[in-house]
């Protein structure tokens, strides 16, 4: 297909295929059925997922042309100015879609019709205003158009990365409410559908900015830029294959249902995604190389076509699967006290068996460890088969940080730490002062820098990003030794004695929050003491060490402060599980501040010793050097004495062949 018709045709193919595939969806699984009661109107029935159809679409639009831009173009050019000009419309279309979708909802939620008098306007402000659903779409809506401008405004490199940071995050409300918080596995179900759009627009969106793109670009340019692009799209393919998998399992409830409609829809997108996956492998693994000679581009772009022609299908599928009741969607969470606060029964007792069975596997954590341990693995096999060398300790260490990060996000800890504020303090202390020790033992930074390819033509790959975010004023401020001690000991409290806390129990985005924070003030602490990788300053030993017996005064303090609490905190919740098993909330509360105060301080202990072995070593070294200069200026002086001599019986010798005058 010409690359002029196809910049045009491929969205065109896109939308058409989405529509077609949205109505034959909902006319198949009911999704546009009139319900017995309360029927908001045929407008609304269909309108609604068809403004859904176009808001996934203009989301990916804009999120994929900001990452791929990011990754496999050079700030300043034409090709990157494109690629900012299509995220701008795709974020223009994005604002009125999600403002569409936001007031077809209020007309379907509440059975509104629509007038022109000041009580609709009022009805539809409470909805917006004081409803979550109203709330996410209205956020949703302001940010598209905040982003619709500054896509706009943005050319050079670090705008555009905050810019795409902030549409990134402007589609987590979509995934929030796309799923009932009546159901069983709510938490799972929101971060499985929120992975799932974020993958998704950065497979869809980056295969739109190519097209685009295409005429604009050479021919070996534009192989560079496929080549990048299949490198992201691998990644999206993953998640979104995992994610729609586990949102999937969650809405059918068991492979019986299958066989329903609902189940039916759920193929038909598996069946499109499974095309995709092969069709991105087979142009990857052939014909990029052969876009060189003309039949070789011709067959790309056709296999181009084909591909948008199977996401078109996957995506009207979704927005139909979106409006069709699963058929597990009748298994609601009972009416417990601890099911109405978590949305999950109240775990058995904590026996020690337990300890090793009680799993309830966080999506995106694992995901994370997974990647971290598949590309640091990477990076070590790719250093051995040039012949470069990398010490088997840090691959062990950085493992062992990966697994127990997954096990405290994804293990007993994440069971019953909603329950029990000891367990929750467990994972509190693991996460901030174990793991980190492990992981900045790791040196990821440093190998990033040694195995990732370096890139000499303008554009920013991974290792010119990771060198970036290693070397920004805002990184050297934040590895300063005084503020990184100060972020790790002032999160602890400001956390536990704000409504964060409150926060991170009753919303899964406050929890994510609240593990990545202590995650990274963690490894910050850690890095700015005895970190590998290189900081732009760290302090003398002896001053290392001072800080180290502050913070674990500091920290002791904070776990006797619990434990001397007479008040349970965030009383509403652990106060009111209806545990019958194991002891009172207030005991629980106090043998948590007693794992702050004596565990806790274990990691700090280590850490202190580590600090203490470097000192020794470094002045090991410096007596080195210094007996090595020694042996150098001892050498020089003896060379210079025994020039001295010779130059003397040189003098010697002439004055006495002048026979002695």
């Amino acid at each position: 297909m010409n690359p002029r018709l196809l910049r045009v045709a491929g969205p065109v193919i896109l939308i058409v295929v989405s529509l077609i595939a949205v109505v034959v969806g909902l006319a198949y699984g009911g999704g546009a059925a009139a319900p017995q009661l309360a029927d908001p109107g045929p407008v609304v029935r269909w309108g609604l997922p068809i403004a859904t159809v176009v808001v996934n679409l203009s989301a990916a639009a804009m999120v994929g042309s900001l990452v791929l831009a990011l990754f496999a173009l050079k700030a300043g050019e034409r090709p990157f100015e494109i690629a900012l000009d299509t995220a701008s419309i795709g974020a223009a279309v994005f604002t009125v879609g999600a403002a569409a979708t936001g007031y077809l909802t209020f007309l379907n939620v509440l059975n509104a019709k629509p007038t022109l008098d000041a009580v609709f306007g009022q009805q539809l402000g409470r909805f917006l205003v004081e409803s979550s659903v109203g709330q996410a779409w209205l956020v949703t809506t302001i940010a598209g158009a905040v982003l619709t401008v500054l896509t706009f405004a943005v050319r050079s490199w670090i705008p555009t990365m905050l810019v795409a940071i902030g549409a990134l995050a402007a589609l987590i409300p979509m995934g929030t409410q796309g799923h009932t918080g009546a159901e069983t596995s709510h938490d799972a179900a929101v971060t499985s559908l929120v992975l799932h759009i974020v993958a998704a627009a950065v497979w869809l969106g980056g295969l739109i900015l190519v097209v685009v793109l295409r005429p604009a670009m050479t021919r070996p340019q534009v192989q560079t830029l496929l080549l990048r692009y299949s490198s992201l799209a691998l990644v999206a393919f993953i998640v979104v294959a995992i994610s729609g998998t586990v949102r999937a399992s969650i809405g059918l409830q068991g492979l019986q249902n299958l066989w329903s409609a609902y189940g039916a829809l759920v193929l038909v997108k598996v069946g499109a995604l499974v095309a995709m996956g092969v069709l991105g492998a087979w142009y990857r693994r052939r014909l990029i190389a052969r876009m060189a000679d003309e039949p070789g581009s011709r067959r790309f772009w056709g296999v181009v076509s084909l591909e948008l022609v199977f996401m078109g299908i996957a995506s009207g599928v979704a927005a139909a699967l979106a409006r069709t009741p699963p058929p597990g969607e009748a298994s609601l969470v009972g009416t417990s006290p601890a099911e109405v606060l978590t949305g999950s029964p109240l775990p058995p007792e904590l026996t020690p068996e337990r300890w090793f069975t009680a799993w309830n596997v966080d999506l995106l954590w694992t995901l994370i460890v997974l990647g971290g341990l598949f590309f640091y693995l990477a990076g070590v096999w790719r250093l051995l088969r040039r012949g470069d060398s990398w010490p088997i300790a840090r691959t062990v260490l950085w493992c062992l940080g990966m697994l127990s990060v997954f096990w405290v996000t994804s293990g007993p800890l994440n069971v019953y730490q909603d329950y029990l504020f000891s367990m929750h303090m467990i994972g509190h202390m693991l996460l901030s002062m174990a793991i980190p020790l492990m992981l900045v033992a790791g040196a990821p930074v440093s190998l990033a820098a040694r195995a990732i390819r370096k890139r000499d033509d303008g554009t920013r790959g991974g290792r010119e990003w990771i060198l970036w975010a290693v070397h920004n004023p805002v990184a050297k401020v934040l590895t300063n030794p005084y503020v990184a001690a100060g972020l790790f000991i002032g999160s602890l409290w400001a956390f536990y004695y704000t409504d964060l806390f409150r926060w991170s129990l009753y919303d899964h985005v406050g929890h994510i929050w609240m593990v990545a924070h202590f995650l990274v003030t963690g490894y910050l602490f850690v890095l700015s003491l005895i970190g590998i990788d290189p900081v732009p300053y760290r302090l003398p030993y002896p001053m290392r060490l001072l800080v180290l017996i502050a913070i674990m005064a500091m920290h002791a303090f904070f776990g006797i402060a619990i434990m001397m609490n007479s008040g349970l905190m965030v009383a509403e919740w652990f106060g009111a599980m209806g545990r019958t098993w194991g002891v009172t909330p207030l005991q629980d509360q106090y043998a948590g501040g007693g794992v702050a105060w004596s565990v806790g301080e274990i990691p700090t202990l280590i850490l202190a010793i580590a600090v203490a072995i470097q000192w020794s070593r470094s002045d090991e070294r410096q007596q080195r050097r210094r007996d090595r200069h020694v042996d150098r200026v001892g050498d020089l002086e003896l060379d210079a004495y025994n020039e001295e001599l010779a130059r003397l019986a040189e003098r010697d010798a002439r004055v006495a062949a002048r026979g002695g005058r």
